[in-house]
């Protein structure tokens, strides 16, 4: 015989209960010989739990019954259900009229939900031509008179199951799970998870050959899909796993539904009602592989802390504790102390924790006069994540990543068996926690959350570079890119699954005004984690948001070069808010578009390696200006114009010409090696004749020709095979506070490595005490909005595959 287990969800009306017919139509065709348990139908045991407390109240509790009674009856109006009705009709008036009502009452009340499934379900499989037969489990299961939480008496109910069965052997017995019955009839309930407990109680009386659980979801999750979207279906379970697993809070399981089949080794398959063709989760005696199975949550609990330091080697502490929850009937979930033993911490249900602190107060009463004891206190809105199966080996990549993300647990502790490890958190964070621990341990791809503020050439390249590379990196590396933010100067686009192709179009059209506190809002509301906020603005007002967005658990990435080169003071104190949130800034693009310059000087500089000079071209506009200018025979005004008319320049070349961005770029190379210049220091030839600086962009762009006698000077005057090249150049005792920067305009010998430079190359020579006259050589395409944007995008996979 096979049990088969239905949860309210599967039998509510319309899809749920027709699936259900179906089910067991299907089995009773095939032949097979079943039992089957029901829970009350829908929402009817909160509804009645509600019903009742307005009736307490002296509310009108009449209409929210007539609703019930509605609901119960569903589409089948033949059905006759008035009995229940009735009881539950004079129950509501005694309750109402006296104003409250004991456990007793209450269980008379909850039982009728599971009375109404079965008889429903009973009318409709007789209906469809299926001999069934309501069994009202009172009859079978005894128990004490514990109402709430009785316990059943085993021998009287085992005899009882059994005879009933015996006589009724040729029928599908429909019985009401989650309720019995003392020995003078009164009407007790099983407690939480009741019906699934009676499922598991007539398994094993019946020697079943295995419990069926019907749900709504597919099986046993590794953790709450709800929660998780990422969550996997477990194939298989051990009992003990799903022992553990019950034991911290997973809602389809409970231990004591467990221990009864463990007794004679029945398995019991989790399967989905709505989907009964997926073989779901079967928990047998042997698991088929080691290692993490679930994340399982408890939540609506308190934590209370003993703290003082008298505790410290003070033996019994423990037992006096225990001796007093167990004489409260306070359940303890987690108990655990730090080795200094100068706090405690325990883990009980929300609703008790009060009452556990004023217990504890006066059991460590005198410890308070002697001060080994200096404070109790309760800390509410807590959870309890349990990784099942998690060994303390691995257990620091979880930790690592939940710090990562700005999440400290408050207290954990593992079993004695070293294979569970439970953390306790803030409520507000357990959403996104799960998602960071499953992320981490499950071999699911690590979801990185990204903000992108900039869209013009470089952030509108990179969107398209990761919405079309995503896949790939996704399979390749298990790391799924998710840009969940676009924004501009004016208008932000939010989509916390990840925004579309068309991104363009819907930031111009469901696009609203914001400030950054809406991004880190968004993304701390829908539990975003492992966050990365990415500027591709040429702003340097942006920057002001670099600090919230680390405080808000944001990573940075920029390719604006403002943060880096503003006052050394600003560029220290940020590096202080980072270290404090434990967030990176990575900012590859800043000098070397795409390449691999401030990497290769970080390195050297953290191996202890001596840089004694650092120069280059930093400016892919610049060098094409002087390459072609040195190359060709013809006026600087000309290649200069080339070089506006395809778009190497800045709308205003001025910002070129003037040397300014160069000296940006090699300061912040300075401050890589821990100098502490300041931008108005550096020694930057300007290359524009001083009476075009000021005015306007057109009058400036009519009055190119000027530049030519100038250049044409200073090319005719170089030495033979000599070319021009605009460099910057860090030189002086880098040992020291503060170095030499100069940017200007040098003549090179033609044959040397930066004269032979091409095109609009870029080009760094790293002098190194260890390399002595060899220079390190970086060269390669040093602008572009391609470029720059991979290279942001390089630092995008450097984070992600961090910690």
């Amino acid at each position: 015989m096979k049990v088969l287990k239905f949860g309210g969800k599967s039998l509510s009306n319309g899809e749920g209960i027709n699936k259900v017919i179906s089910i067991i139509e299907s089995k009773v065709n095939q032949g097979e010989e079943i039992a089957v348990v029901v829970s009350a139908r829908g929402n009817a045991t909160d509804e009645l739990e509600a019903i009742l407390g307005i009736s307490a109240k002296n509310g009108d509790y009449k209409t929210p019954f007539e609703s019930f009674k509605k609901e119960q009856n569903g589409e089948y109006k033949d059905i006759d259900l008035s009995a229940e009705f009735e009881v539950l009709d004079k129950l509501f008036e005694g309750v109402s009229l006296i104003g409250d009502y004991s456990n007793k009452i209450k269980d008379q009340i909850l039982s009728q939900g599971e009375l109404l499934s079965a008889k429903l379900l009973t009318f409709i499989l007789i209906k469809k031509g299926i001999k069934a037969n309501f069994t009202d489990s009172r009859a079978l299961i005894k128990t004490d008179s514990k109402f709430g939480d009785a316990q059943p008496l085993e021998q009287v109910s085992k005899k009882n199951v059994i005879h009933y069965f015996k006589e009724n052997s040729d029928t599908v017995n429909i019985i009401t799970g989650f309720i019995g019955s003392n020995s003078n009839n009164d009407t007790t309930t099983l407690g939480r998870n009741g019906s699934n407990y009676t499922a598991s109680l007539i398994a094993n009386y019946l020697d079943a050959e295995e419990l069926q659980n019907y749900t709504h979801v597919d099986g046993i999750y590794t953790a709450n899909p709800e929660l998780v979207p990422d969550a996997k279906k477990i194939d298989r379970l051990s009992f003990n796993e799903a022992n553990e697993i019950a034991n911290f809070g997973a809602t389809i399981l409970h231990a004591k539904t467990i221990i009864p089949l463990l007794e004679k080794n029945i398995p019991l398959r989790v399967l989905n009602t709505f989907n009964h063709e997926n073989q779901g989760t079967l928990i047998t005696s042997k698991s088929n592989k080691e290692g993490i199975k679930t994340l399982s949550v408890l939540e609506n609990v308190s934590l209370v802390n003993l703290e003082g330091r008298g505790l410290l080697g003070k033996t019994g502490v423990d037992a006096r504790i225990f001796r007093v929850m167990g004489d409260n009937d306070i359940s303890v979930s987690i108990i655990s102390q730090g080795s200094s033993e100068r706090g405690i911490g325990l883990v009980v249900n929300a609703d008790q924790a009060t009452k556990a602190m004023i217990e504890l107060e006066k059991e460590f009463e005198n410890d308070f006069y002697s001060k080994d004891v200096n404070k109790i206190s309760i800390t509410d809105d807590v959870s309890v994540i349990s990784i099942i199966g998690q060994d303390l080996s691995t257990f620091h990549k979880p930790y690592t990543a939940l710090i990562k993300n700005k999440i400290v647990p408050i207290l954990f502790n593992n079993t004695v068996t070293g294979k569970n490890v439970s953390l306790v958190v803030k409520k507000s964070q357990l959403h996104k926690a799960l998602n960071v621990i499953h992320g981490e341990i499950f071999g699911v791809s690590k979801k990185i959350n990204i903000a992108i503020f900039g869209h013009g050439l470089v952030g509108g390249t990179l969107i398209n570079q990761i919405l079309e590379s995503a896949p790939a990196i996704e399979k390749r590396k298990d790391i799924k890119l998710n840009v969940f933010a676009i924004a501009n100067s004016k208008n932000l686009l939010l989509n916390k699954n990840g925004v579309s192709p068309n991104w363009k179009n819907e930031i111009q059209t469901n696009g609203f005004s914001y400030t950054i506190d809406d991004v880190i809002a968004f993304a701390n509301e829908n539990h975003l984690e492992n966050l990365i906020a990415i500027d591709n603005t040429a702003s340097a007002s942006f920057v002001e948001n670099y600090v919230p967005l680390a405080e808000g658990s944001f990573d940075l990435i920029s390719s604006n070069k403002v943060a880096n080169t503003l006052s050394y003071k600003f560029y220290k104190d940020l590096r202080k808010v980072l270290a404090e949130n434990q967030k990176n800034y990575l900012y590859e693009t800043n000098v070397g578009a795409g390449l691999p310059l401030i990497d290769t000087i970080k390195l050297l500089h953290l191996s202890g390696e001596n840089i004694t000079k650092i120069k280059g071209v930093f400016s892919g506009t610049l060098s094409y200006l002087f390459n072609n200018f040195s190359a060709k025979d013809v006026p600087f005004s000309e290649i200069l114009k080339e070089a506006i008319d395809n778009g190497y320049t800045e709308p205003d070349p001025r910002e070129d010409l003037c040397g300014n961005d160069v000296g940006r770029k090699l300061l912040i190379l300075a401050r890589e090696l821990d100098l502490q210049n300041e931008f108005e220091e550096i020694n930057i030839q300007n290359l524009i004749p001083e009476h075009l600086r000021e005015g306007n962009v057109a009058d400036f762009l009519n009055k190119l020709k000027e530049f030519d006698p100038i250049y044409n000077k200073i090319k005719a005057e170089q030495e033979p095979n000599h070319v021009l090249r605009y460099i910057g150049e860090l030189s002086g005792d880098l040992q020291n506070d503060k170095g030499n920067l100069e940017v200007k305009l040098v003549s090179v010998p033609s044959d040397t490595a930066l004269g032979g430079l091409k095109g609009s190359d870029s080009f760094f020579e790293i002098y190194t005490e260890s390399y002595g006259d060899r220079p390190i050589v970086i060269q390669g395409a040093g602008a572009g909005s391609a470029v720059t944007a991979r290279g942001v995008f390089g630092d995008i996979l450097r984070l992600s595959e961090k910690g």
